[in-house]
């Protein structure tokens, strides 16, 4: 089998409303898509948070073997002439996620089969709690109480868009809302210095957080490592990290106790199983982030993944809409990958046609 084509498709659409977390404010969904085509009419496709350099990327890639995964990486990441961060590394990720969906449809297997199929239904977290136009504590807990009513286990919220005074209030009613026995995530998106992470965790420890996701800016290792050591509440962190090399030096902060890699930056599904067994052999249990078309087939792939970060159709119906097989909400509050060949990112072109950015 030999690629014959690269490009790329952007599709943009409008949220119901603008989000906020601990630094960014959202306005619209973006979807970025890579497209692999071959000679053998099997069509690959990835996405990122980002796609440039495609071109020449493409170019480079034209004739390969899309089943060689290992050769098309080691074409790709070249960080002499690309960088070792950044966009170029996100695209190295959608262009390999592309040669997985093609090497799984090639063997007529979900994704998460092919890897390893460690289970086919995983517990998951509601990634909600954001900041939002007209969103107090009333409305915070009755987004809380909406996700309990659909079975739901966990839920995360947002932190450090605010106050710590005001943030800490909604922590501890997000709490009474959801009762002892749900699992309560925070998120502050790296919005905080070490000193101010400190502080606001043990403002908030009594209400049992399970994590405290990015308390610091990413590359910032020792302040991983001094909240760790004076805030009780376990952290989180990796979704802005990149290759396996910069999980190897995120592990050794010994800072981290959950992992959330994401393999539309840290160089696709191909070092997303490095960075697996790195912190499997280390102790370390993950929660990926991102595009959960992709993800929860990684969730399922690998032992040692605890919670699948989830959007349900509640949150944005187009998410579902724009894909052929999307994720499975279970009854018992777990979700599952779609049975269907590939990684989950075929999309509904009719239902993206309006969307599509040229």
């Amino acid at each position: 089998m030999k690629i014959t084509d690269v490009r790329v498709e952007h599709y943009r659409w409008p949220k119901a409303k603008p989000i906020a977390n601990g630094k960014h404010t959202y306005t619209h969904n973006d979807l970025n898509l890579l497209v692999i085509d071959t000679d053998e009419g099997i069509t690959g496709y990835g996405c990122s948070w980002a796609i440039e350099f495609a071109e020449s990327m493409g170019k480079a890639i034209i004739g390969m073997d899309p089943l060689c995964n290992e050769q098309i990486f080691a074409k790709t990441y070249v960080p002499k002439f690309i960088g070792r961060r950044g966009t170029s590394a996100k695209t190295v990720s959608a262009i390999d996620m592309a040669v997985w969906d093609i090497k799984a449809k090639a063997a007529n297997l979900p994704l998460y089969k092919l890897l390893g199929g460690a289970r086919d239904r995983v517990d998951c977290y509601v990634a909600g709690g954001y900041y939002a136009p007209g969103k107090g504590i009333k409305e915070l807990q009755q987004e809380m109480d909406e996700y309990l009513s659909w079975g739901i286990h966990a839920v995360k919220m947002k932190v450090g868009g605010i106050s710590m005074r005001e943030d800490a209030a909604r922590v501890k009613a997000v709490r009474e809302v959801i009762g002892d026995d749900t699992v309560l995530m925070m998120d502050a998106n790296c919005a905080y210095r070490f000193y101010e992470a400190i502080e606001f965790g043990k403002m908030v420890e009594e209400y049992r957080p399970y994590w405290f996701e990015e308390p610091v800016d990413a590359d910032d290792y020792d302040g991983y490592s001094k909240v760790a050591a004076k805030c009780n509440i376990p952290i989180a962190g990796g979704e802005n990290e990149v290759t396996r090399f910069g999980f190897r030096d995120l592990l050794k902060t010994q800072a981290i106790s959950i992992l959330n890699p994401d393999a539309a930056c840290l160089g696709g599904v191909t070092e997303f199983m490095k960075v697996a067994a790195m912190a499997d052999a280390n102790g370390i249990v993950m929660s990926p982030h991102g595009q959960q078309q992709i993800h929860v087939h990684l969730d399922c792939a690998v032992p040692n993944v605890n919670f699948a970060e989830f959007y349900p159709p509640q949150y944005d119906a187009k998410v579902y809409e724009a894909f052929k097989n999307p994720v499975i909400f279970n009854a018992d509050g777990t979700v599952s990958p779609s049975e269907a060949p590939g990684v989950g990112l075929d999309i509904n072109r009719e239902a993206l046609a309006d969307f599509r950015i040229k």
